[in-house]
């Protein structure tokens, strides 16, 4: 791909794109730039990434095909009436701030443009995040396809409608913090049984991902991989039963109903 891919915002995500992207050599070094006030985090993408960095958000703006706009949600209103009469007419501006709707944004702007709301999550720095991408009526299928291409080289993909966006947030977007406290509280309970800390969270942590994955490849229903390990009379269902006496399942969903309700408080 020849064209420019821009970033405003050197944070974590933005340089797990970055990352991805030039990791998989799906374009250049030389085609991204990436602008942020904090020169340490510019230093360090452009130390690691060989990219063309500055301070300038203009400069950024006025050379990309592809802009990411890879701030906090907060500060979308300052960024985008900085650059707003700066952009291509046929650029594609990517979102990855929850809260942020294709209309809040096609309002931003002040212009007719082609908006990807994506929603991506924090396992994209070690190349395992979900992302959900949401184009407006103007994007083209080779347009998505494009920003799908870059998008899946840190993360699964999928295109969804953004009434579903909500729903995403709560179930990848903001998920990965219930999985932290899930493996924290695994291994705490292995620590009180006598396992060293380090090894703890390695066999948490090696188990939930082995699970994940046994769903994803599997295809089976997790209900079903989960009766496969319980034994009649065991020690598995012994500890199914104490979670569920504990409301386990009923705690996630009303935890993921809360994240979902804030989500589309944050999007009016």
């Amino acid at each position: 791909m020849e064209k420019i891919v821009g970033f405003i915002g050197a944070g974590n995500m933005g340089q797990a794109i970055v990352g991805g992207i030039i990791n998989s050599d799906l374009i250049p070094s030389s085609n991204i730039i990436m602008s942020d006030l904090y020169k340490p985090s510019l230093e360090k993408a452009k130390e690691k990434y060989s990219i063309e960095v500055t301070t300038e958000n203009k400069v950024v703006a006025e050379k990309s095909d592809i802009l990411v706009l890879a701030v906090k949600p907060n500060l979308y209103p300052m960024v985008i009436n900085e650059i707003k009469d700066i952009v291509k007419d046929n650029v594609i501006i990517v979102t990855i701030a929850a809260g942020k709707s294709i209309e809040s944004t096609e309002k931003s702007f002040e212009r007719t443009l082609k908006v990807i709301r994506t929603m991506p999550n924090t396992p994209a720095l070690v190349g395992e995040g979900m992302t959900a991408v949401c184009p407006n009526s103007l994007v083209t299928e080779d347009d998505v396809k494009e920003v799908c291409n870059l998008l899946s080289s840190f993360s699964k993909v999928e295109v969804v409608s953004e009434k579903l966006i909500d729903a995403v947030t709560s179930v990848s977007g903001s998920a990965p913090a219930y999985v932290y406290m899930f493996i924290e509280a695994m291994a705490d309970a292995a620590v009180l049984q006598g396992m060293p800390r380090d090894k703890a969270y390695k066999f948490a942590s090696q188990t939930v991902l082995g699970s994940a994955k046994m769903v994803l490849e599997t295809g089976m229903h997790p209900g079903a991989l989960k009766d496969m390990v319980c034994s009649p009379g065991g020690t598995t269902i012994e500890a199914v039963a104490e979670l569920e006496a504990n409301g386990f399942r009923s705690a996630v969903i009303s935890a993921m109903n809360k994240c979902y309700e804030k989500s589309k408080f944050m999007s009016k």
